[in-house]
């Protein structure tokens, strides 16, 4: 963007407004506003994060409920509609602090998960990773066991990329406990639990084309579902960690991986009379070219079974049916779309017992649905919802009152993000709202099926936490109401909820856009998009909190910082999302600069003249993006970690966005192949063990900028797993918009202590 000063003078007068630099931007002390800015409000709202969960089947719930004398534990009784403190802090934590010998307030329990027993006589809770009971009578505290380790990538036994081996497996006993099934020699066995006698059932396994160890037995102990294997070479991919803990020496490791366009395994069911020693084929040629078989579920008695079958792909997907008789395969749901079926984010099935009727998820009609089909002739019964609004996710499905309880966003006026409750009939009658509050709800149903706490909040509206009647979604009694006064006080500003129409003139994009503290509306701030354009999601923050994180810290340095949906994210229409397909290096860019253009129609303190981008894994590929295909717009990108060329990333995030089989549509959104098109200031930052996107997708990107001549600056962080750098990478990031955007030169950070 080189227009020139006087042109931009001229601008400014003919607006009728001058807005001119002010004060430096950028200085040590706005730095140190911006690292502090996450710890300065911190605490600064009360009444506001509850968490609450229900007391077994009864009218009670427990929530955690912060004020000015620290957090405390509330028991509310929905029926009664009263509340009282749940426990004695000061007791819990003198017996918590004798069993861990830790220091513990009790004006601030560190404690979570609670379980409290239906009879209020003693509790579980998680401290520490380990799960522990209070009895609260005498207020004496066990431990009971290790606590859940949650997931994280890069464990050696927590690698989320790579194929089952599908000859592992246990012996799967039969319902009716009399035989096991196991695999030996690549084939199918049972044997006898009593008097410990072995047979064979299949003959047709083998090295190349061998038998899952994965089965499924009939409920009536008669038959077994077992599938042959025709698996497929591993693309494996290496890394070296440079600089490990304990040793001088790098480690070296490899890791399957399959990436776009790899062979997957491919699998072919059978079925086995078990009384005959029966082998029953099953036709292989209606399930081809898949990408996955998944889902196998047996009917009560055991005549035939169901499966989904994800064609190669991702544009087919069905619900199919064995005949367990006879071994003949069809169709009960035929899902097809000429570009993709989002199987990854908006697939649903639920099987309802005794009737043999699928409730079914689908996009058929331009708006994700749900259906209701005759599970034995394939034949919809009738659509369940519909309307220019999408279903987000199912809660529960009451069989006896055939009803369902779900979440969607759209229908109501206003931010068509915001997820609201409904409950409607299979018969799609009877709609009924259960959250009519104006903001993004999250409820937590009670198991008597009763009541169900609802907490709605905004970015610019602080949360609200009430119990609902789950008849008609009526207030019963209010638990908590955010108090943001002290977050007030530091000069704190909500977000801004900012619409602008999208490529189409019609559509409306949404987004948000966030000021410093010291926000001065006669200054000129530089924006900073903060991207991640995954097709798999949106990704505007739609709930209330103090900080967003690295958002609220640039914006500390002297910038307006936005996030945007455009096209081609998910949560809106299908025909909004197809926008993506094969297309990835659109991600929404001509939404986002016409968004970022009308913010500045508005507010002329906003400077797009000076505009900077940045992002993490899609959201590195996105920035880089940026400058390869919009430098008219965009002036500086930091991308860290990114998929920079799809036919390097993970296999089931790339096919399902971008197709199969890898053609030419890979290489024209490839920042690899266009790497000659640079223009601008670009910073690329990753880690040399990102485990989840591969870190030679950066690397490779380095390598064709510098065939190409161009200039950029790169960072490896050793030791690295998936990141947007750690604590060494925001820091700069924050230089590198400082310097490219600001024109201020960065503290010198050699010159200070750590």
């Amino acid at each position: 963007m080189n227009r020139t000063f006087i042109c931009g003078f001229l601008s400014f007068l003919l607006a009728g407004t001058v807005i001119l630099p002010g004060r430096a931007q950028g200085t040590e002390k706005d730095y140190e506003r911006a690292n502090s800015v996450g710890r300065e409000l911190s605490g600064k709202v009360l009444h506001n994060d509850i968490r609450p969960a229900w007391v077994g089947k009864t009218d009670m719930l427990i929530f955690e409920d912060r004020s000015p004398a620290g957090k405390d534990f509330i028991l509310a009784d929905a029926l009664k509609k009263t509340s009282k403190k749940a426990f004695d802090a000061v007791k819990l934590a003198d017996a918590l602090a004798k069993i861990t010998h830790d220091t513990v307030r009790a004006t601030d329990l560190p404690i979570r998960n609670l379980v409290m027993a239906d009879d209020l006589k003693s509790m579980t809770f998680e401290y520490s990773g380990a799960v522990y009971k209070c009895d609260l009578k005498k207020y004496t505290v066990t431990r009971e066991r290790e606590a859940r380790r949650p997931f994280t990538w890069g464990g050696d036994d927590r690698w989320p990329w790579g194929f089952r081996n599908e000859l592992i497996g246990r012996p799967d006993t039969s319902p009716d406990k009399n035989m096991t099934a196991f695999i030996r020699d690549y084939n199918l066995w049972i044997r006898m639990l009593k008097d410990k006698k072995e047979y064979q059932l299949s003959h047709d396994g083998g090295i190349g084309k061998y038998y899952s160890a994965s089965v499924y037995w009939s409920p009536d102990s008669k038959k077994i579902m077992a599938y042959l294997v025709i698996p497929a070479e591993k693309h494996m991919i290496s890394y070296v960690e440079s600089s490990p803990e304990g040793q001088l020496q790098p480690k070296y490791y490899s890791r399957e991986y399959p990436k776009p366009g790899d062979a997957v395994p491919q699998f072919f069911p059978q079925i086995f009379d078990v009384a005959g020693k029966k082998h029953i084929a099953v036709d292989e040629t209606m399930i081809l070219n898949q990408y996955s078989l998944e889902e196998f579920r047996w009917d009560s008695l055991g005549n035939s079974l169901t499966f989904e079958y994800n064609k190669r792909g991702h544009q087919v997907y069905r619900v199919m049916r064995i005949d367990a008789a006879t071994g003949k395969m069809s169709v009960i749901i035929d899902e097809q779309s000429p570009t993709f079926i989002d199987y990854s984010g908006k697939r649903y099935r639920y099987d309802v017992k005794g009737t043999g009727e699928i409730i079914w998820a689908s996009e058929r009609d331009g708006w994700n649905h749900l259906w209701l089909y005759d599970g034995n002739t394939g034949r919809v019964k009738n659509q369940i919802t519909k309307g220019e609004w999408l279903v987000r996710g199912v809660v529960s499905v009451d069989e006896k009152e055939r009803s369902i309880i779900f979440m969607a966003s759209g229908r109501e006026k206003g931010d068509p993000y915001l997820i609201h409750y409904y409950r409607i009939g299979f018969d799609g009658t009877e709609l009924t709202h259960l959250t009519p509050a104006d903001g993004n709800h999250e409820a937590v149903f009670s198991d008597n099926g009763k009541y169900f706490v609802d907490t709605w909040s905004r970015v610019d509206m602080p949360p609200v936490s009430v119990v609902r009647s789950m008849a008609d979604g009526s207030e019963v009694m209010r638990l908590a109401e955010a108090d943001v006064k002290d977050l007030m006080a530091t000069g704190w500003q909500y977000p801004e909820v900012f619409t602008a129409k999208g490529r189409d003139g019609v559509t409306d994009i949404w987004g948000i856009i966030i000021r410093p503290l010291n926000f001065d509306p006669s200054r000129k701030y530089p924006v900073i998009e903060n991207i991640y354009a995954g097709p798999h999601s949106s990704f505007v923050p739609k709930s209330f909190r103090p900080t967003f994180s690295n958002m609220n810290s640039l914006a500390e340095l002297g910038f307006i910082v936005v996030q945007i949906d455009g096209m081609g994210t998910s949560n809106r229409s299908k025909k909004f999302h197809d926008v993506a397909w094969k297309n990835i290096k659109d991600a929404g860019f001509p939404d986002r600069i016409l968004w970022m253009k009308a913010a500045a129609d508005k507010y002329p303190y906003i400077d797009i003249e000076r505009v900077g981008i940045y992002g993490t894994s899609a959201g590195g590929q996105n920035s880089t993006g940026a400058l390869l295909f919009h430098p008219e717009f965009y002036d500086v990108a930091v991308s860290s970690c990114g998929c920079h060329d799809n036919r390097m990333d993970k296999i089931w995030w790339n096919e399902q966005w971008m197709g199969w089989p890898v053609d030419q549509s890979y290489i024209e959104s490839s920042n690899v192949e266009n790497a000659h098109l640079l223009k601008g200031k670009l910073l690329l930052i990753n880690g040399e063990m990102d485990n989840n996107v591969d870190p030679a997708s950066t690397t490779q990107l380095v390598n064709a900028l510098i065939k190409a001549g161009k200039d950029f600056d790169y960072l490896l962080v050793p030791g690295m797993q998936h990141s947007s750098g750690g604590v060494y990478g925001e820091r700069r990031r924050m230089d590198f918009f400082v310097e490219n955007l600001l024109g201020v030169k960065p503290p010198d950070w050699n010159k200070k202590e750590k």
